[in-house]
């Protein structure tokens, strides 16, 4: 019996990308978690993200630090308050404060870098075109451009002994069907954390942009939200 493909997966800790890594796994993927300790305000994450790992058998994970409050210009990495209490309107309105400048082009470089390593063709990434906050580098053309110059920047894929491809299985689903696939694939729920700006014993706020998506999703799917909420 053959080996099973080895994947790098990008992990926040996250509903989706801890459904993504689920995915992979259902997938028949050897999974490495790739997670990023970059600085943001919301670092309780990895913590989640470990768990995930865990608790979804990947392979390895790896936390990488890159720390972009060297650049800030983000309510994430920066001393930029973090946006509270928006609309649906508000919220897919414009690309918002907490964006990080090339935040997934920097976590993607690194993961094509760790996947050549492992001989990994395959990428797992979480990015969402339809409940998400107005990202650039969620869109679809985004990861086609990407995966495009990965398979040209790379000694493996020019050589013709490797070729990348990114796996986005999120990017046409609703968060409410995210949870569902998660739910059906073993994700526990309680062990994520989607918060930008939880308190110090890392309660999620329930007013960001990240808590609203995440509570409107578990609603339309019929289900409340696991984890406690200061307010």
């Amino acid at each position: 019996m053959s080996p099973a493909p080895k994947a790098v997966c990008l992990l926040s800790g996250g509903v989706d990308s801890s459904t993504t890594l689920a995915v992979a796994r259902r997938d028949g993927f050897a999974c490495y978690a790739l997670s990023f300790d970059y600085g943001q305000r919301h670092k309780i994450e990895l913590e989640a993200a470990r768990r995930i790992a865990e608790a979804l058998g990947a392979v390895q994970h790896l936390v990488l630090s890159i720390d972009l409050r060297a650049f800030g210009g983000s309510a994430l990495t920066d001393q930029i308050e973090v946006p509270k209490d928006r609309t649906p309107e508000q919220i897919a309105g414009g690309i918002p404060v907490t964006y990080v400048p090339a935040r997934n082009t920097i976590f993607l470089a690194c993961a094509l870098g760790w996947a050549e390593v492992l001989e990994a063709g395959d990428i797992f990434v979480g990015v969402n075109a339809l409940d998400y906050s107005g990202y650039p580098d969620c869109r679809p053309e985004y990861i086609q451009a990407f995966e495009r110059m990965a398979n040209l920047a790379l000694k493996a894929a020019v050589e013709g002994r490797l070729r990348i491809r990114i796996h986005t299985p999120l990017i046409q689903l609703t968060k409410a069907e995210i949870i569902k696939l998660g739910a059906e694939l073993g994700v526990d729920f309680r062990l994520t954390h989607s918060c930008y700006d939880p308190d110090e014993s890392g309660r999620p706020c329930g007013a960001c942009d990240s808590c609203l998506l995440r509570l409107k999703g578990f609603r339309e799917a019929g289900w409340a939200d696991p984890l406690e909420y200061r307010r």
